[in-house]
């Protein structure tokens, strides 16, 4: 079928999506007074909501009540010309603005979005949800990230300066921020999110965002923890802050030494960053992100953060998983069976496992309710969809159009997730499982890994750059992403490294690789491994029945494959058995080997062990 882009601004002109800031543009938007009750929007939209009660602080963390549309309620409107000094903003230099949005109500911003014209409603299958076109930024834009480099900082000695962790001068900081905050007296509103990262009250970090359009703050309202009472917003003093200038360049930017005229700088001493030129929501979270990964290494007791999901079962087994976008973290720890903790970002503390977020953010492509039923159904409204294709006819989503990108993706509260885990917090995991997507074909669907193959391949974070993950991947690329999320790693991996042997250790986990890539051939020839034959490789390591299948040591890369397991094609558990020609799966088993080696030479001799000796034996 035919689709449409989801708003009339073009892909590289997303500006369109502001809106006027004339009369009846943004900039003169006041919300309507009336207040929409759950019913109303039932018959609005067709929607059937759960009410919850508010959760009782007195009570055990089991007793943790569900949250819901209707228990997120701190909305403050602020207006005057006093609106930035009541909220705080005055501290950054924005003074300027008159009306302030602040932590609006799913209601309310869904009715900002659509005033606004920011994107269009979806006529999604489980409700209506707010669509919207980020133009030609359809991933992040990681040659475009910077670290202020403050000499003689903790900073500046902790960080593992490189090409993801480029280093900037305060100077250029400076520059960029000035910009930004007269930016923001220039308008006559803005909107302001309060919340927080980290589910666990021990660690979490306070974290405020400045955004110019609602779409925006309903982005990072699903994506990190909103506020339970109103009073958590007063005297709310942030412990970061980003100031998001999408709709701005940074037109100095050969003068500063940076890549191009888009630009998200941190300056993690000041406590703040800026975005300009990138109207990508997942700018906002990852950025958070990287610097959860500088601060709970460094507390004392050390916390190990982990780009991974999570999930418990009903014995409270817990099992985490880690990957790279498009591994199938979201999809494979939202399980019907068990109730999800997070699908992204977590945190490793002395009492178990906690999630950063409040919400999930989930690739749509090919998306399907048969294969991906949490998720699907999770898209109803409060959910927002980015860079998903709309049929033209009736405006319903369309999964299996990619013309706009191979990333299209939905972000929605955790609560859209029928059997989410209320209290975001569990114990120490049973199962770790290491997500790679395999472009070359090599790899097993599932292998159960010893722990000292389980840190090689932690430090090796094997898998393939995802289409429309990042600016100009158009097909997977083969990679080593260590940690499996090295864009996110601010210190040195081995410091993760570390963390986690120290975790496995004391609490004895069991770690498995499984691949979600191809089998029977490299990416262009073979089969992506089905989601079926995935979950089911999944399915046995939760339920332990891979503790007992017969195993074969793999000759090249040492880890133990079982030869049979129920729901698993036992011809795709022998990977080199898919291919047609056995000689050139060697060919490609031992150049896959070979880069593993080549990959890990950086890491000889660092950290407390030398880890090469679990790697692949290349004769």
């Amino acid at each position: 079928m035919t689709g449409r882009a989801i708003s009339t601004a073009t892909s590289s002109s997303p500006m369109a999506l502001v809106g006027a800031t004339g009369s009846g543009g943004v900039d003169n938007f006041k919300p309507a007074t009336a207040v929409w009750t759950p019913s109303k929007l039932v018959d609005r939209r067709r929607v059937h909501w759960r009410s919850t009660a508010a959760y009782d602080h007195a009570h055990a963390p089991s007793s943790k009540e569900a949250e819901s549309r209707d228990t997120y309620n701190v909305s403050r409107t602020v207006e005057g010309t006093d609106a930035c000094m009541k909220v705080g903003l005055d501290k950054l230099g924005i003074t300027g603005i008159t009306t302030l949005y602040r932590n609006l109500t799913y209601q309310q911003l869904y009715e900002h979005e659509q005033k606004n014209e920011e994107g269009v409603v979806a006529k999604a299958e489980y409700g209506d949800t707010f669509a919207v076109d980020t133009g030609k930024f359809t991933g992040r834009s990681p040659k475009d990230k910077f670290i202020v480099l403050n000499e003689g900082s903790e900073s500046e000695a902790n960080i593992d300066w490189n090409d993801i962790n480029q280093p900037t001068t305060p100077e250029v900081f400076k520059d960029l921020y000035d910009k930004a905050v007269a930016h923001f007296n220039t308008r006559e509103t803005a909107y302001v999110f309060d919340g927080y990262c980290g589910a666990n009250p021990a660690s979490r970090k306070k974290v405020r965002f400045v955004h110019e359009m609602a779409w925006q703050q309903h982005f990072v309202t699903n994506m990190f923890i909103r506020p339970e009472d109103g009073n958590d917003l007063d005297d709310f003093e942030p412990d970061f802050t980003i100031i998001n200038c999408c709709s701005q360049v940074e037109d100095e930017w050969k003068r500063h030494g940076l890549n191009s005229d888009t630009a998200v700088v941190f300056n993690i001493e000041e406590k703040k960053a800026v975005i300009f030129g990138t109207w990508y929501g997942g700018e906002n979270k990852k950025g958070i992100f990287s610097l959860m990964n500088y601060w709970l290494p460094m507390s004392d007791p050390p916390q190990f953060p982990m780009h991974c999901s999570a999930n418990v079962g009903k014995d409270d087994d817990v099992a985490l998983f880690f990957g790279l976008s498009g591994t199938g973290k979201t999809t494979l720890s939202a399980d019907p069976h068990r109730a999800l903790i997070g699908d992204d970002e977590h945190g490793w503390d002395e009492d178990g496992v906690y999630n950063f977020e409040g919400g999930c953010y989930a690739k749509t492509i090919n998306l399907q309710e048969s294969t991906e039923p949490d998720i699907y159904h999770a898209i109803k409204t409060d959910a927002l969809l980015e860079n998903v294709m709309l049929k033209e006819e009736d405006h319903t989503p369309d999964f299996f159009d990619v013309s706009k990108t191979e990333n299209g993706r939905v972000s929605y509260p955790i609560f859209h997730i029928p059997n989410y885990h209320k209290e975001q917090m569990a114990g120490h995991p049973n199962n770790i499982i290491f997500l790679s997507c395999d472009a070359f074909g090599v790899l097993p669907p599932v292998a159960k890994l010893s722990s000292g193959q389980a840190m090689y391949h932690f430090l090796s974070g094997y898998t393939a750059k995802v289409a429309g993950t990042e600016r100009g991947i158009t097909e997977p690329v083969a990679t080593f992403s260590t940690c499996f999320g090295a864009a996110f790693m601010t210190c040195h991996p081995t410091r993760y490294a570390d963390l986690l042997q120290h975790k496995l250790e004391k609490h004895g986990s069991h770690a498995y690789l499984v691949n979600s890539g191809w089998s029977g051939g490299p990416h262009g020839e073979g089969d992506r491994m089905s989601i079926k034959t995935t979950r089911s490789c999944i399915d046995a390591i939760l339920d332990g029945s891979i503790q007992h299948a017969e195993f074969q040591q793999d000759p090249i890369f040492g880890f133990d494959v079982p030869v049979s397991l129920d729901g698993v094609d036992p011809q795709v558990l022998d990977i080199r058995g898919t291919w047609s020609d056995g000689a050139k799966y060697d060919a490609q088993a031992k150049k896959l080997a070979d880069m593993y080696v080549e990959n890990f030479r950086k890491y000889e001799g660092k950290g407390s062990t030398d880890y090469t000796q679990f790697g692949p034996v290349v004769v």
